[in-house]
């Protein structure tokens, strides 16, 4: 039986692409270039990449998860990779490899997220490049981005094992 060429999985790896590869894309620009806004007055500082980046090593330094000196390598490549698999996953291409990925680092980001909550620490999420407090809706707002990233991963290694129906021969 062939299947439709537009079905509900299709309708969520769309969705799931185009709107995780959009966030991570924008979150990974944010850390990158948005300005540093503790430091506003200081208009040679602000729109430092370095400074950007040490704002952010100090975010995720505030998780108490990782070392001070393991923060900073997190800091200065989470940025890249966040753009790297946000432009993967929109271009599509070895979707079940990038969306495995982007479901693993939105996991961990998930655990650190709602582990921080719970021990109601009062920091800044780091999740874009503007300061934002950690609070309930951000453990929300992190599940459904983690929920919708899990989807679309089994969606993609569903499909994967289904011929295309617009590839199939034309029947007589």
């Amino acid at each position: 039986m062939q299947s439709s060429p537009f079905n509900l999985r299709r309708a969520i790896i769309w969705i799931g692409r185009l709107v995780l590869g959009g966030i991570f894309i924008y979150a990974g620009f944010s850390k990158l270039l948005l300005p540093n806004t503790h430091l506003w007055p200081m208009f040679v500082l602000k729109f430092s990449l370095s400074m950007n980046l040490s704002s952010f090593a100090q975010q995720v330094e505030s998780y108490k998860m990782i070392s001070p000196e393991v923060s900073q390598v997190v800091a200065h490549t989470l940025p890249f990779v966040e753009i790297v698999l946000g432009l993967l996953l929109l271009i599509g291409w070895r979707l079940r490899i990038w969306s495995t990925a982007i479901t693993v680092i939105m996991v961990g980001f998930l655990a650190a997220v709602t582990r921080a909550y719970l021990l109601h620490m009062d920091i800044n999420c780091g999740c874009f490049g503007t300061p934002e407090k950690l609070t309930g809706m951000t453990v929300v707002r992190d599940g459904a981005f983690t929920v919708l990233a899990l989807l679309m991963t089994i969606f993609a290694f569903m499909e994967a094992r289904n011929r295309h129906p617009w590839s199939a021969p034309e029947k007589a």
